[in-house]
């Protein structure tokens, strides 16, 4: 891959390997980690002509598979609250409670809300990219949707 093609890549998706990389390790220091290893990955590929979505999605499974490398081999450092992490990382289109409200959740189902809702995958592309069932990442959305409806504190509407 060439410094352009590398270049251009950081500046489509770099933001959404960020975000993800931070939705999932919770901690700056290790997204920028997992960040500058995907592209280092990246940079290490054959220069094939990839359109945008295969890229894209190239990067993301690739950052799934980093972060899940690192909760492996270190120890986790302490967890930071989304006041302290740099708008980069934020959804812009989204308030700040509620982001501070998925954080709280367990990690697979935090996933799953950042590539369903921040990312715009369906539930089907996010179930490749994860290599589990679509039933599952459903499954996930329908926990997350309830665990954030309890920790916001929203009204019960099923009777």
């Amino acid at each position: 891959m060439t410094e352009a093609q590398l270049s251009n890549a950081m500046d489509a998706y770099g933001s959404t390997v960020y975000r993800l990389a931070l939705t999932r390790m919770q901690n700056i220091a290790d997204a920028e980690d997992v960040y500058q290893e995907v592209f280092l990955r990246l940079w290490k590929q054959a220069a094939e002509d990839w359109d945008g979505d295969r890229a894209k999605a190239w990067l993301i499974r690739t950052t799934l598979n980093r972060c899940a490398d690192l909760h492996r081999f270190r120890l986790r450092r302490p967890v930071l609250s989304f006041a302290e992490i740099p708008d980069l990382a934020q959804p812009e289109d989204e308030s700040r409670e509620l982001w501070e409200a998925v954080s709280r959740l367990p990690e697979k189902a935090r996933t799953a809300v950042h590539l369903y809702y921040a990312e715009g995958y369906s539930a089907e592309e996010i179930s490749q990219l994860m290599h589990i069932p679509a039933a599952t990442v459903r499954t996930r959305l329908h926990r997350a949707r309830k665990q954030l409806k309890e920790l916001l504190g929203g009204i019960d509407d099923e009777t």
